[in-house]
């Protein structure tokens, strides 16, 4: 399981956004988006690059990440 922690997600259309991003990373699966931790876990063997550059798409930004 990989953890990223996101800066910015206020709200429910946040994590539904961050969670439609991250599940259409290619070899990305079981997608979890806390908004009261402001982190998002998944299973799967996605680049970093390509996890930040899914969520920048959302308007959002990777701040720590743990797991990878």
């Amino acid at each position: 399981m990989t953890t990223v922690k996101i800066s910015g997600m206020r709200c429910q259309h946040c994590v539904g956004a961050v969670t439609k991003a991250l599940q259409e990373i290619k070899g990305v699966s079981q997608v979890k988006v806390d908004l009261a931790k402001g982190e998002a876990s998944f299973e799967g063997d996605a680049e970093l690059a390509a996890v930040k550059a899914a969520i920048a798409r959302t308007g959002f930004e990777v701040v720590i990440r743990k797991g990878f």
